[in-house]
């Protein structure tokens, strides 16, 4: 009887944990549910315990089955990578590339970078999926992600942090601020004012917060925006100031639509954007040609 298990089983583990029963995932699998749940078992038998609660009206996963998907969605990454050298045909961007990005910055860059790979490498498929810093992070150490575009710092964790570029932040206020008649604005412009704010899962929350206290500021948690357009509306109604990267601005913001927006005083303010993968990662020169990609796209 073989110790290891085969990549078939692999994708059944995980198409079990993705669709939470044995029925949805064997038709996912494409399989029947006996040949389905008869693979499960014999990875259950070569891990020595339950990769799943029987019972329950949803597949739920032990904690070894947690772990064990974890497990198989980073040695099919590492498959998948490997299949890819054949498509590759010499060209560092071909085949298929997982993005992971954050919603603060994938519908502002997105865009420009998709054209710019088609034009360099018409035959590179990219597969995007937004989501919060951390669980982008946590998707992209168990093989889901091939690569997330994120700011910056995250921890280390094994990965490879590739720095892009710093995007200034500018002070978003209604049309009526006082603020608005002054060409930049310094630290101290901010005292006794509040600051509006994105949900603490975002990493822009952590700099709000730092540059409120800075500032003698105050940060408005009675509405903690979800999205940047969020807090961009409540600034121009007048509820509070808000800071707003520059890759907004450049797309979202037009004369005359109720907002201004300022620069801080010397660049002070910004945030740093990386691209990182799983050190080690066999595309990691395909990966270092998507950040230059990105850095010629956010100039």
């Amino acid at each position: 009887m073989t110790t290891q298990p085969t990549l078939r089983q692999l994708r059944y583990l995980i198409a079990l944990a993705d669709h939470g029963s044995f029925t949805r995932g064997a038709a996912a699998a494409g399989v029947s549910q006996p040949s389905f749940s008869q693979q499960i078992q014999l990875v259950e038998a070569l891990l020595g315990g339950r990769v799943v609660e029987r019972g329950a009206t949803k597949t739920i996963l032990t904690p070894l089955g947690r772990e064990a998907v974890a497990g198989a969605r980073r040695v099919l990454a590492e498959v998948a990578a490997f299949e890819a050298l054949a498509d590759r045909r010499g060209d560092a961007l071909s085949g298929t590339i997982r993005l992971g990005v954050s919603p603060t910055l994938g519908p502002y860059i997105l865009p420009q970078l998709v054209a710019q790979l088609h034009a360099v490498s018409p035959d590179l498929r990219v597969h995007v999926r937004e989501g919060l810093p951390n669980r982008l992070v946590e998707l992209l150490a168990d093989g889901t992600h091939d690569v997330i575009l994120v700011q910056l710092p995250i921890a280390d964790r094994g990965l490879h942090v590739e720095r892009l570029f710093r995007e200034p932040l500018f002070l978003g206020m209604a049309a009526d601020d006082p603020l608005k008649k002054r060409d930049t604005i310094a630290v101290e412009d901010l005292a006794g004012r509040g600051l509006l704010t994105l949900q603490p899962q975002y990493r822009m929350s952590e700099q709000v917060a730092a540059l409120a206290e800075q500032a003698g500021a105050h940060v408005l948690r009675d509405y903690e925006g979800t999205s940047l357009d969020a807090i961009r509306q409540m600034a121009g109604m007048g509820m509070g100031l808000a800071l707003l990267p520059r890759l907004y601005i450049r797309q979202e913001i037009r004369e005359g639509d109720g907002l201004i927006v300022r620069p801080f005083a010397g660049g002070r303010q910004y945030r740093e954007i990386g691209l990182v993968w799983r050190s080690g990662a066999g595309r990691a020169p395909a990966f270092l040609t998507l950040a230059q990609l990105l850095r010629d796209v956010a100039q």
